[in-house]
Order: C-alpha cells, then structure tokens, then sequence
C-alpha cells in the first residue's frame, strides 16, 4: 500500500486531520488498532440515545469544535446543573449545596461525542480507512502493521496517545521518546474509569438535585447528570476514584449502587443499565503506567525535540501534545490543525 499521508490513529485527531485532508483533495490512508474508530471517545446507546463513556464536555469559547459540530449538524446543548448539589462525607453523612466545582456552564453533544465520531467517519472515504490495524514500526518513509503488511508514506503522522507511540519500533530510532520526560505523558483518561447508571426518568430532578456530588468515601468521587438533552431517559456520570490496584480485586457494581442510594435515595438502587468503563485496561488506550494517578496537573506540550522529526516526515498529534486545550476535545482538534497546517501546501 502507498499513500501520501499515513495517519496512525482514528480517535478524534485522525478523524479531524483526514476529514481537512480530504476536504483539500490531498490522499491519505488511516489506520487505527481497535476494530472501531474513536479512541478514548464512545458512547453507549440506548432506546436510540447515546451516553458517553469517555470525553463529554465542551465549553463555551472552544472555538474549534463549535464549528465541527455546527459543519456536522450536531447541536449543543448546556449541561444540567441546576439544583443542589451533594456532598458525601467520610462517615457516608450527605450535605446538600456544600460547594464544591460542577460542570455548569459547560456545554454537551447532542447523541453524545459517538455522535460526533460517527458523522467524521460517515464522511470519509471508506477506501482510506483501515480498522483492527495495530501499527509495529515507523520510519519517515511509512509503517509496518503487526499483520505484516508495509504502507509507504511520503509523511507519518502520530495521532495516537503518547505512551502508546513510545512503545512503536522506530527506523531510525527516537532516544528521546525513551527518555523519562517522555513518560510524563499521561494517556489523558487512562488513569481514572467512570460509571454511567442509566434511568427510565432523571428521577433526582425532582427533588430538586442537579445530579452533581462529590464523596470522599466512595467509590465514585465525583458525579454528574449525563441525560440527553431530550427524552425520557435519564442518566448519572461517575468518576471512579478506586486506585487501579484495587480496582482489579473488587466488583464496583454494588458499591456504586449503594453510594448512589446514599446520596440520591432509594429510586437509586434499581437501574436500568449499569455501565463501567475503565479506560485504564483499554490496550491501545494507557499503558499499565497510566494506572497510576499523576501527583499534579499533567504538562501538555509538545517538545522541542519533537516539533520538527526528519524534515516534517513524521508529525506528532494528539490532546496530550498541544498547549492549546491540552488533554480536551477542543485540543485533539487543535493538534489536528498544526498537523494540516504542515502537510497542506500554502
């Protein structure tokens, strides 16, 4: 196979990247390992509405994907915050409007982010994408697949989380991308799971909660409504803080259950679905070094000795690598951006 642009990855930055390069006329081929496109991006879907179970927040100001979703007919919508909000204590005693950050005035796809991935791909060129395609090595000069199969590229771009690239096979080899400022690079969502509690009604509503809580007992540390924008199905958000270690050794379900009763009542105990998703145990989402939570905010920027790899043959992308909303929604498409910028002539 030969193409003038290989993009390894199809999470938000490779789609957004092959949709400009198309748009320009300019060939590429895209190849992503899972057998579906999105990366840290997906949504569940049920009686025709999707739930995210990874990245879901926009905010206002985030210019780039204002414009995505607007181009893609996908409206947003504002977050529902309003009403009190919870806190749980140690001792498992419930406070109401005790203060802590919610996600008011941010912003949510219509269908969920899935929404957004889906219309990328429904306007891509089927031929130019490859999917259950898990990249082994890359020179300046294309990839070798784990199948075996070689693509000769005049350019490769890297549109995978940083950890994961550090584990490809490179011709001539990147010392620096073994180096330990390399590892800071956390796989964005690898670190935490999140659970999703599925409703017939977003019962707390009417008792007059916003669906945000914050618990310093657990399992979920923190909690927001996740219910579409219209219909009956309501829906709860979770953040797991349950270190990886034990993770492994415990069934959340039930815990979860019983956190949620706690804190928004007995119409808690009996969900319609309950969704747990740890991105930490997603092979070509984190490394098992993501598992660890990082002591601080983690650094997102590109480094120097990246910006410019083999004359511009080899370009790095993604959320983890822009100082421009770095590790968001709006930052995968700004790394997408810079990667256009390069490879498109003017």
């Amino acid at each position: 196979m030969k193409t003038s642009t290989l993009i390894i990855g199809g999470g938000l930055t490779g789609l957004a990247l092959a949709h400009r390069l198309q748009l320009a006329g300019q060939d590429f081929l895209l190849v992503e390992a899972r057998d579906r496109f999105g990366g840290r991006i997906a949504s569940l879907h049920l009686d025709g509405a999707g739930f995210d179970l990874g990245p879901s927040w926009v905010w206002p100001g985030q210019a780039r994907i204002a414009a995505l979703c607007n181009l893609l007919g996908l409206p947003l919508f504002a977050q529902h915050a309003q009403g009190a909000q919870l806190y749980e204590q140690p001792d498992g005693r419930v406070i109401r409007d005790q203060g802590f950050m919610s996600m008011a005035g941010s912003l949510r796809i219509t269908g969920g982010t899935g929404a957004l991935v889906a219309a990328l791909v429904a306007r891509l060129d089927p031929a130019r994408l490859i999917t259950g395609a898990a990249v082994q090595r890359v020179s300046d000069s294309g990839a070798t697949l784990q199948d075996g199969r070689s693509i000769t590229a005049d350019r490769v771009v890297i549109a995978i989380p940083p950890r994961l690239a550090a584990g490809l096979a490179f011709t001539p080899p990147c010392p620096w991308m073994r180096s330990r400022h390399w590892r800071r690079f956390r796989s964005g969502w690898g670190r935490m799971p999140n659970a999703s509690r599925f409703t017939t009604a977003p019962f707390w509503r009417s008792d007059a909660l916003s669906g945000d809580a914050a618990s310093r007992r657990g399992p979920l540390a923190e909690i927001h409504d996740a219910s579409p924008a219209q219909g009956p199905l309501g829906a709860l958000f979770g953040f797991v803080g349950v270190p990886a270690d034990q993770r492994a050794q415990l069934d959340l379900r039930a815990p979860v259950i019983a956190q949620l009763v706690n804190l928004f009542g007995p119409q808690a105990a009996s969900p319609r679905r309950l969704q747990i998703m740890d991105w930490s145990r997603e092979t070509f989402t984190a490394t098992p070094a993501d598992a660890t939570p990082p002591a601080g905010h983690p650094a997102y920027l590109l480094p120097a000795a990246l910006r410019q790899v083999a004359d511009d043959r080899i370009i790095f992308a993604c959320a983890e690598l822009t100082t421009d909303n770095g590790g968001l929604i709006e930052g995968a498409l700004a790394a997408a951006e810079r990667a256009a910028r390069i490879i498109l002539p003017g």
